[in-house]
């Protein structure tokens, strides 16, 4: 893999990890249309570990005070937020486990990406019609529900935070904050399967284009996380849901034409 490849694909991580439009999809999209070989899951996974460096930077603050109120003052609103967050990461680490085999093989087929673009593309446009423009405090009823949504994004095309801010908004939070709280339980999620991946890879698989790579895929996602935060301000989720519709029309036209 050269080194432009490696940062083409950081930076696709970087959009695809917070945008709500897949970065798994993309990154085996980018060499099936290239017709290159698959990068691999090791190397998409230390760039999903690398926007976890920018996400945990990014909310610094925040996740200083969820660590320390979640240790010190476990039964206040404030300390439960960590265990909330906790909660709502088992079902995606259990279905992690359970369908690793077809995670790396029937749900990276194009047909399947595709469909699960466009169809999880218009749930998305459904629940953005209700999202409030009120904040509302969480709850393990809520953050269970989303961390069950949060499972389905195994599979390509669901998109990680595509499905859970999806599910955020069908519950009732602006969107402001069903961003924030994909963002947030994007990093135990993550973290977990870097660290289970990191385990199996040695100093020899670290080369150049990985090291380029994760630079892009962490620069690039400190500057999405920012600028997604200020459009929903004002914008609502209905360009991603397009662009969604577009690339998987696009891909079933490709595969069957």
């Amino acid at each position: 893999m050269s080194i432009f490849d490696a940062v083409l694909l950081g930076l696709l991580q970087a959009l695809g990890e917070f945008l709500p439009i897949s970065s798994s999809a993309h990154l085996v999209l980018l060499p099936f249309f290239r017709g290159q070989d698959y990068q691999g899951i090791s190397f998409d996974v230390l760039l999903h570990f690398a926007t976890l460096l920018a996400v945990v930077l990014y909310f610094a603050k925040d996740w200083f005070a969820i660590i320390k109120n979640g240790l010190s003052k476990p039964s206040t609103p404030q300390g439960k937020t960590l265990w909330l967050l906790v909660m709502a990461t088992l079902p995606a680490g259990l279905a992690g486990v359970l369908c690793k085999d077809y995670i790396e093989t029937i749900f990276r087929h194009p047909v399947m990406i595709a469909v699960c673009l466009m169809f999880f593309a218009l749930v998305l446009w459904c629940a953005d019609r209700k999202a409030s423009s009120q904040e509302k405090p969480l709850s393990w009823q809520n953050m269970l529900l989303i961390g069950c949504a949060q499972a389905l994004a195994l599979m390509p095309g669901v998109s990680r935070s595509g499905i859970t801010i999806t599910a955020a908004l069908f519950l009732g939070f602006s969107r402001s904050q069903s961003a924030k709280i994909s963002f947030l339980l994007s990093a135990p999620v993550i973290g977990g399967a870097a660290v289970l991946e990191l385990s199996q890879i040695s100093w020899a698989d670290i080369n150049a284009p990985l090291i380029w790579g994760c630079i892009s895929a962490f620069l690039g996602a400190l500057a999405v996380i920012g600028g997604l935060m200020k459009y929903i301000k004002k914008h609502s989720f209905h360009v991603f849901v397009i662009y969604r519709l577009l690339l998987g029309s696009f891909i079933l036209i490709w595969h069957f034409c």
